[in-house]
């Protein structure tokens, strides 16, 4: 049977086909290789493949991840993705993450207006949109159990030696756009950081075989 790739927003897939992987250094591809190992190993058993990306906060890094997984997983056709995010504690999605990715063509939805707003966060015309919002990586929202857990920052891969329920650990640190929040770059850092991580997550979906 001939799978073929969902339909994605029109500036998304352009975007995708913009994308640089083969700037990816040796080093860097070592790092990304237990995720691909992950999802590989999931795919050839036909298992459903739960990633949950754990930062302190949930609400940068983490967020970022989780969306471009699940848009890089529908745009290669890998079945039965899950991707989910957290952090060592709950405090909101940060708004410079949903300007940034609606500035990439993604469709924001607020679905609350809390101190924690709820976001819908769509990629795709067909696709469930990835829903948004702040919460410690043993929520209840996410996965208890068969889960492969991604550090996306330092700080909480070494705060957090031990996730429970957690299949595998694997540390894939990004640097944090917080660094220039309320600075002239904060948009073009915020979407330097969105691009890699929509470049990283390209290149390990795309070393998975169905």
């Amino acid at each position: 049977m001939i799978t073929t790739k969902t339909t994605m927003l029109p500036e998304i897939e352009n975007l995708i086909k913009d994308l640089q992987p083969y700037s990816i250094t040796e080093e860097r591809k070592v790092v990304l290789q237990p995720l691909v190992d992950f999802i590989q190993e999931k795919t050839t058993n036909d298992q459903e493949i739960r990633i949950n990306f754990i930062c302190t906060h949930n609400s940068r890094r983490s967020h970022l991840s989780q969306v471009w997984a699940q848009t890089m997983a529908t745009y290669f056709t890998i079945k039965n993705v899950y991707c989910y995010s957290g952090g060592t504690e709950a405090t909101a999605l940060f708004p410079m993450v949903a300007e940034t990715l609606k500035n990439q063509g993604f469709q924001i939805q607020k679905l609350s207006d809390t101190s924690n707003p709820v976001y819908a966060i769509k990629f795709s015309e067909n696709e469930h949109p990835v829903i948004g919002f702040s919460k410690s990586y043993e929520d209840s929202f996410n996965p208890a159990s068969q889960f492969t857990a991604v550090m996306t920052c330092s700080q909480a891969d070494g705060g957090c030696p031990f996730i429970a329920g957690a299949e595998k650990r694997v540390p894939i640190t990004f640097e944090d756009p917080k660094a220039f929040d309320n600075m002239p770059q904060q948009a073009e850092k915020y979407a330097e950081r969105s691009i890699q991580i929509a470049t990283e997550l390209f290149y390990i979906f795309s070393q998975i075989s169905k």
